[in-house]
């Protein structure tokens, strides 16, 4: 986890995407932890946000290690995620015809370029328009950037008040989050 560049499986160099799932709730939390939270849109419990992997995004994510856990997402399960929890203002799901709208073929294809670094952000700020570049778009209007979960199917492993490394589930987990979102969407 040193390097912002990761190999993939099929030997193509990217950009290293992490998912931070908050699994703590809103009791007791310090006003600074609150603040990096909001700052990474996890804002309830059980919602997720995907973030390429810099130096100020791993800064925030330690600093709020004691709410929410957090690693490296893979292809697939970003793509599942996009699909099945992806939401869009008025709480429409993502669709394919949504996205080729904005010149992608489909869902896969955006995430591909996105791993690639060709797509900035997933989702466009507020009054942002995409730029188009090749016929495609920077970003996804209307898309929200958090994604709402349900709680784990069969519960949580470890405590939620403990650090993965230490049989908990808090913290860094590297590419075991893919099991935990998996199970939360």
């Amino acid at each position: 986890m040193q390097s912002t560049q990761g190999v993939k499986p099929s030997g193509e160099v990217g950009r290293v995407i992490v998912a931070a799932v908050r699994i703590r709730g809103l009791v007791d939390v310090s006003p600074d932890v609150e603040h990096t939270l909001d700052l990474l849109r996890l804002r309830r419990r059980f919602t997720c946000s995907i973030y390429p992997l810099t130096d100020s995004i791993k800064g925030m994510l330690k600093a709020a290690e004691g709410w929410l856990t957090w690693g490296e997402v893979s292809r697939e399960t970003l793509v599942q995620l996009l699909r099945r929890r992806g939401r869009l203002v008025g709480d429409l799901p993502l669709t394919d015809d949504y996205v080729k709208k904005y010149g992608w073929g489909n869902v896969e294809e955006l995430v591909d370029a996105y791993i690639r670094g060709e797509v900035k952000s997933l989702w466009c700020r507020k009054g942002e328009r995409p730029i188009m570049v090749n016929g495609k778009a920077s970003c996804i209007p209307g898309l929200k950037p958090y994604f709402r979960l349900h709680p784990p199917k069969g519960g949580f492993k470890g405590s939620v008040k403990k650090p993965y490394n230490a049989g908990g589930e808090l913290g860094y987990r590297g590419s075991a989050i893919n099991d935990l979102i998996m199970r939360m969407i």
